[in-house]
This record gives C-alpha cells, sequence and structure tokens, in this order.
C-alpha cells in the first residue's frame, strides 16, 4: 500500500544555556559580523555615502547686450576698439569705431527656454585698413532653477587671429559651463550676480580684457565658449567693413552638485540592506549547523505549537 505526505510542519527547537558560555560568546560575535561586516563592505567598496551627484539641466540664458570689442589692424599694435560702456569709448579717441550690431536668441524647441544666439558685426574699416585679429566679449545671465536656483553673471569670450588679413569671421560653438566645485543641491547660490565688467568705473584698467578674464577665470562657476569652429575668410574689398557671425548655442548641461541628508542616506541604505541581506543567509546557515550538531553545548528543548480555539 502506497503512502503520501497529506501535511507538514517545521518543528521548533530552542537551544538553551547561560551568560556565560561559548555559545553566548558564539551567537553574540554571529550578531556582530551579521549586521556590522555590510556596514564595512560597503564603506570599505568605495562610494557608501555619496560625495558627489550629477543632474541634466538646460540653463535659463539670456544676452545682456554688453560687449567689448578689440580689433587689431596692423602687426604693429594698432588697433580698433568699441565697448557698449561710454566711459571705456570716451577714453578710446581715435581707436574708436562704432561697428552695427544685429543680435537674435532663439527658442527653436518651444520650450520656453532660449536656444540659441545669432550674433552679427559689421566693422567698418578705411580702404587702407587691414583686420587681422578680433577679441570680443559677450557677457549672458545665466540661471539653473532643478536643485538649488543658481542665478549669476557670465562671459563668452571669442578670439581668432591670422596673418593673413580678413574679411569675413564666422563662428559656431557651445557656450558651456564649468565647475570647479559642486553646487548645493537646494536654496540660492548667487554669490557671482555680479556684473563681470564694472560698467561704472571711469579707469581704463577695469576694462583691461586679460584683467577681466583673470579675474573671471578665479570663480568656481563660469561659462566658456566650448568648440568654436571659426572660418576666417580673406579678400576684402577696399571700403567693404569687416563681418563677424557668431551662432551660439545653449545646451542641455550636466550640473555636479553635493547631494543632501536623505539622499546620501538612501543610497546608503540600499548598499547596506543587499550585502545583509546574503549576511543573514549565510550566518543563519553556520548558526543551525554549529547548534543542531552541538558543536557548541547547549540544551535543546522542543516547542509544541498550541492551538487558541
Amino acid at each position: 500500500m502506497a503512502f503520501y505526505d497529506v501535511y507538514s510542519h517545521p518543528a521548533l527547537i530552542r537551544y538553551r544555556t547561560s551568560v556565560c558560555t561559548k555559545a553566548t560568546l558564539f551567537l553574540f560575535l554571529v550578531l556582530c559580523l551579521t549586521y556590522i561586516s555590510p556596514l564595512l563592505v560597503a564603506y570599505r567598496s568605495q562610494g557608501f555615502w555619496i560625495k558627489r551627484s550629477t543632474y541634466e539641466e538646460q540653463p535659463v540664458v539670456r544676452f545682456q547686450y554688453q560687449i567689448l570689442l578689440v580689433a587689431a589692424t596692423s602687426t604693429e599694435g594698432d588697433y580698433l576698439a568699441w565697448s557698449t560702456f561710454p566711459h571705456l569709448n570716451n577714453m578710446l579717441g581715435p581707436n574708436l569705431r562704432i561697428p552695427t550690431v544685429s543680435v537674435r536668441e532663439e527658442d527653436q524647441n518651444q520650450d520656453g527656454k532660449l536656444d540659441r544666439l545669432t550674433f552679427q558685426l559689421q566693422l567698418p574699416l578705411k580702404p587702407e585698413e587691414q583686420l587681422y585679429s578680433i577679441q570680443l566679449l559677450l557677457t549672458f545671465s545665466y540661471q539653473l532653477f532643478r536643485m538649488s536656483t543658481v542665478v549669476m553673471q557670465s562671459l563668452g569670450y571669442l578670439q581668432h587671429s591670422s596673418p593673413v588679413p580678413g574679411a569675413r569671421l564666422w563662428v559656431s560653438g557651445d557656450l558651456r559651463l564649468q565647475q570647479r566645485t559642486p553646487l548645493p543641491h537646494r536654496g540660492l547660490y548667487d554669490v557671482y550676480n555680479v556684473s563681470v565688467i564694472d560698467a561704472s568705473s571711469p579707469f581704463a584698467s577695469s576694462y583691461d580684457l586679460e584683467k577681466i578674464l583673470r579675474s573671471y577665470q578665479e570663480r568656481n562657476l563660469t561659462t566658456v565658449l566650448s568648440c568654436p569652429m571659426p572660418v576666417w575668410t580673406v579678400g576684402r574689398a577696399a571700403g567693404s567693413p569687416f563681418e563677424l557671425n557668431a551662432e551660439i548655442r545653449y545646451p542641455v548641461e550636466v550640473i555636479s552638485y553635493r547631494p543632501g541628508f536623505w539622499e546620501t542616506i538612501k543610497f546608503a541604505w540600499i548598499q547596506y540592506v543587499s550585502i545583509l541581506l546574503v549576511m543573514l543567509w549565510v550566518f543563519e546557515r553556520i548558526q543551525r549547523f554549529v547548534f543542531q550538531n552541538q558543536v557548541l553545548p547547549t540544551v535543546p528543548i522542543p516547542v509544541e505549537k498550541t492551538h487558541r480555539s
């Protein structure tokens, strides 16, 4: 006659011992290894505490209509200049040359954020003048909102030179964010929300390109015209102006920031628990082997389940 199992249930056995025994010491050691070793493993594996994280955001960029232009008309130091700063223009004297400027900002994907600046400049030249190099400073308002609120004034610097006099310069590039330190995860960050160029200063040193750029580069947060691809066209007709056309895009940025407390704990907890589950399984098997085989002397006591009606 064949038999088969109709029902089964686990038997509960308690293993008892006194306080000062090897079994108690073993249990204490197992508990420490089970719950402390995952913490040590996660910490020593580099990355338990997240010190820096990143996210993507397209900044809100606005051209501030502040321009500083310097153009070399010879290899002997002769130059022409112009700016939107009256104090500087008054100091230029015969080197002042007023260009024609056209600016257009576009929102190409209609998401409410501007995507590109189209800048066109025509600098009138005398028939005997030739242009060998050009330097251009543009100022922008730069804002971020997704994590911390960043508000700052920034620069775009464009420079090109050639041993052959030119008639036209075309440049296309991205206004990229550069970080030396991560941003905070929340709050207002407006340390650099000040004018990059002091337009109220009557001193020529305040408009010196080297001084402006050196001071700007000391900041922890800047923008730079990245990957400019200049096309220098030669063969200017006598009496024709020098043309500068620039396309500057405002791309999506990968921004580095310092995570807050809860974000740090969230990632630390995931790492700890993932290792803890493995340790629980391993040390449960070790304890079962030790006590069932009486490697350490204990008193096994079967416990019968009582059913309440």
